[in-house]
């Protein structure tokens, strides 16, 4: 539904993209993840039929850009990190007035604004002045104005930025279920633990550059090569940590430590490896009260690649299934 092969934009010698390339599929909930500069509006201003790449290809449901750009306007949703808002009009007059924006026949305009509000769940205020609206109404509004149209494809760019805790969670779901009606999402944020929540796959950026794509336990695993293992034992951790400490240690196990009564360690282990050690320290003696892997989150990960890209300078370009 959405591919990019080495799309790259130059703004007077500035590279904002470099070489990208990217394949979101049917029904895919793609997080796009940067800070700041990274890259990502960029991106989606050129999927969006925007803004014109200085090389390379994007393509939507099968359109090329900017070849085709009025077909893929007719197939894209695009709600940007700011849209703009028109004083003392009301939510239904803003929303009937992209409508024929849009050139959606009056006769269906009005069906068209009640599914739109009903979908985003902003039909409570659809009287309200538009200037009146917190933001996490306005991101309801913004995302109801999106659909109008019947959308394919729907460009979110940072539609979580500055939302209070609850309509950051109301927004979030709203995403969610917008997967769940079978559109292809590609939603951007520098807000790393919500993404991990809504998406199934993501991309990594850092100055243009993609290092990172996939599905995100794909990507974490990838970042990550051993496991990070957390055991809690009833009684006498510390005896624990020695009985460990002589055991001969699996290849790979590092790091034997203890955290506020809980002991980690790190171990490139597969399952049975981990269900083994187990089975010994329950042979040993020791009450387990816990036993398990510690997942990396989304925001270690992205801090971690960023750590590496400084390291390496700038990175190298990532690909598919979560090459790092």
């Amino acid at each position: 539904m959405i591919r990019t092969e080495n799309l790259t934009k130059l703004y007077d010698g500035f590279c904002a993209l470099d070489g990208l390339t990217i394949e979101i599929n049917e029904g895919q909930i793609f997080g796009y993840i940067g800070s700041n500069g990274a890259g990502k509006t960029t991106t989606i201003r050129i999927l969006a039929g925007l803004l014109k790449p200085t090389r390379g290809r994007a393509l939507v449901c099968g359109r090329e850009l900017p070849r085709h750009a009025v077909d893929v306007k007719k197939l894209v949703g695009y709600l940007p990190d700011s849209f703009g808002v028109y004083d003392g009009m009301r939510v239904e007059e803003y929303l009937d007035f992209f409508g024929a924006a849009f050139r959606i026949p009056r006769r269906t305009r009005k069906g068209r604004i009640d599914h739109a509000l009903q979908v985003a769940g902003a039909e409570g205020f659809r009287d309200r002045f538009v200037e009146t609206l917190s933001r996490g109404m306005k991101q309801r509004v913004g995302l109801a104005r999106t659909l109008l149209h019947s959308p394919k494809v729907l460009l979110l760019d940072e539609p979580l930025s500055g939302l209070d805790p609850k309509a950051r969670v109301e927004v979030k779901d709203l995403i969610k279920g917008l997967g769940d009606m079978g559109l292809v999402i590609l939603i951007s944020s520098h807000i790393l633990p919500e993404l991990a929540d809504i998406c199934d796959t993501v991309g990594i950026l850092d100055r243009g550059v993609l290092l990172a794509q996939g599905p995100v336990d794909k990507v974490l695993r990838q970042i990550r090569r051993s496991r990070l293992v957390e055991l809690q034992v009833l009684d006498d951790p510390k005896g624990a940590i020695e009985m460990l400490s002589r055991m001969e240690k699996p290849a790979g196990m590092a790091n034997v430590r203890l955290d506020d009564g809980k002991i980690h360690f790190e171990w490139a282990a597969n399952q049975e490896d981990l269900a083994d050690l187990l089975a010994t320290i329950v042979d040993k003696g020791f009450r387990v009260q816990s036993f398990k892997e510690v997942p990396l989150s989304l925001e270690e990960a992205y801090i971690e690649l960023m750590q590496k890209a400084s390291w390496a300078g700038k990175g190298a370009p990532g690909g598919s299934d979560a090459d790092v």
